[in-house]
Parts: C-alpha cells; sequence; structure tokens
C-alpha cells in the first residue's frame, strides 16, 4: 500500500513522541507499506526567526517570506526537522533518508499568486508535480523518503509550501492508497468531541459555523484535494494518541480507528455528526 504521512510540526517538538512516532512508521514499512513522510515545523520556524532578528510579516494572515526569510526555512524544515525525523525512523530499523526538493529535482513548485499578483508573497509557492521515477527507486532500495514543505521552482528557487497542501498533493501525484495527518489534537473537533466522520460536502458549513478554524481548515481543504485526485482514504489524526499511525493505516478495521476519516461521498455517520453542531 502507498502511503502519505504528514507530521504536523508541533509533533517533532518532544523526543518521546517523535520516537514513538517513528516506531510506528518503522513498522509500517515492514509491512510492505511504501510510504513518503512530510512534515512541517512552524513553530520553530517562527522562534528561529525570532531569534535571527528576522521580522516576520503578514498578509491577510499568509506570511511574506523574502529571501532571508526563505533560507531561514530551508535550515530549519530541510535542515534540523528534516534530518531529525529520519534519524529517528532509521534507529528503530527502518533507513530513511531525508530529502529536499533541491533533491533531483524531486518537488516541483510553482510561485503563489496573491491579489493577482504571482509572487506576492514572496518564496511562498504550491506544488505542482513530483520526480517520481526518484521517489520510487529509494522504495526500491528499502529507503523511506522523509520531505520537508518545500518545492523547486522554474526559477531554480526554493519555495516554502504549506505542508497541509503539499502533503495532499504529493499523494495526488504519487496515485497513493492513503494520506493520514497527524496532528497535535485527537481529530476534527466540535467542541470537546472528535468527528469520526466528515463528508467533504460538509467541510464548508463546518468551516462557516465555525466548528473548525484555524489550521484545521486547512487540512480539511487538502483533505479534499487528495480525495478529489484519486486518494482513497484520508484520515485526521493525533499523533500522540497511542498507536494511533498503526491504527490509522488499517482503513479495513474501521471500528478501532482513532481520529477523523474524510469521505468524499454522502455518509449517514457526517450528517449525524453535523446535526450535533
Amino acid at each position: 500500500m502507498r502511503t502519505v504521512i504528514k507530521f504536523a510540526g508541533a509533533l517533532l517538538e518532544g523526543d518521546a513522541t517523535i520516537r514513538s512516532l517513528a516506531r510506528q512508521v518503522a513498522a509500517l514499512a515492514r509491512e510492505g507499506h511504501e510510504i513518503l513522510v512530510v512534515h512541517g515545523g512552524g513553530k520553530l520556524f517562527t522562534a528561529t526567526l525570532k531569534r535571527m532578528a528576522i521580522e516576520s510579516k503578514f498578509v491577510g494572515g499568509l506570511r511574506v517570506t523574502d529571501r532571508e526569510t526563505r533560507d531561514a526555512a530551508i535550515m530549519v524544515f530541510a535542515g534540523l526537522l528534516n534530518k531529525k525525523l529520519a534519524a529517528a525512523i532509521s534507529a528503530e530499523g527502518q533507513p530513511a533518508v531525508g530529502i529536499s526538493a533541491a533533491d533531483s529535482r524531486c518537488f516541483l513548485a510553482e510561485p503563489m499568486v496573491h491579489n493577482e499578483v504571482e509572487g506576492g508573497l514572496g518564496y511562498v509557492g504550491y506544488l505542482t508535480g513530483l520526480n517520481l521515477p526518484f521517489i520510487e527507486s529509494l522504495w526500491r532500495e528499502g529507503l523511506l523518503p522523509v520531505a520537508p514543505c518545500l518545492g523547486m521552482g522554474s526559477d531554480n528557487e526554493l519555495y516554502n509550501i504549506n505542508a497541509d497542501h503539499m502533503a495532499a498533493a504529493v499523494a495526488e501525484f504519487l496515485g497513493a492508497d492513503q494520506l493520514i495527518y497527524l496532528t497535535d489534537v485527537a481529530g476534527v473537533l466540535n467542541g470537546e468531541k472528535v468527528l469520526s466522520v466528515v463528508d467533504c460536502q460538509e467541510i464548508d458549513r463546518l468551516v462557516q459555523s465555525r466548528v473548525v478554524s484555524g489550521g484545521m481548515v486547512l487540512k480539511l481543504e487538502a483533505a479534499k484535494r487528495a480525495i478529489q485526485g484519486g486518494v482513497r482514504h484520508v484520515r485526521i489524526v493525533g499523533g500522540t494518541t497511542p498507536n494511533a499511525l498503526l491504527l490509522a493505516s488499517h482503513p479495513e478495521e474501521d471500528a478501532s480507528i482513532p481520529g477523523t476519516r474524510v469521505l468524499g461521498h454522502s455518509h449517514a455517520a457526517a450528517q449525524s455528526a453535523f446535526s450535533a453542531v
């Protein structure tokens, strides 16, 4: 089974959590899953900018990424966090290799259009393609690729990409069977309750009614894109829940899976969940 796993940056802050998740990733690889890990790291990135005395500028809630800010993103994402996660997976017996968009141009990007201006946010982009033969060559050699949220533009510059959207696009371009979002919350929440199922048709209503907000909106939008792109199984689960990744990666065992499953079609459970809003 071809599986894309997205690690929230918050999960990379605790060594015990990293070890637990790395152990589960390694176990899935031993089961025969072809795995590609995508990760973010926003909190450490923001803290690093502060330590470097680089001012964060935002337009409409979006970070403007000039060259200096972009270079810091490469340091944090493709450097410290990427190698830390690859090392943790390798330590659990599954050889992992950290790759970035610059390696064999494995992830391609174009600048984001903002206010009808391409590149209006600086070095912020969106994924437009990937080097499938390169990634498949790693799998054939028994290596597990770990990728930060960066893409290589046609101008040979690296662009920062929203990690949730990158994971969805990667899953689509890989023809992945499943996409699993590991987050720092238990799933899609309605108050304190985890919604076990969310129908793509309900996402706009969940957002408009403010049941979901912030980063979860981006995850649901990305999940919807993945499903529309042909990914069969998409789940949003809490990375600190014991064995959450192992359980989420076996969709045939639906009853025991934590978190939220995102469906592309109408489902009674989704309707029931929304009716509780």
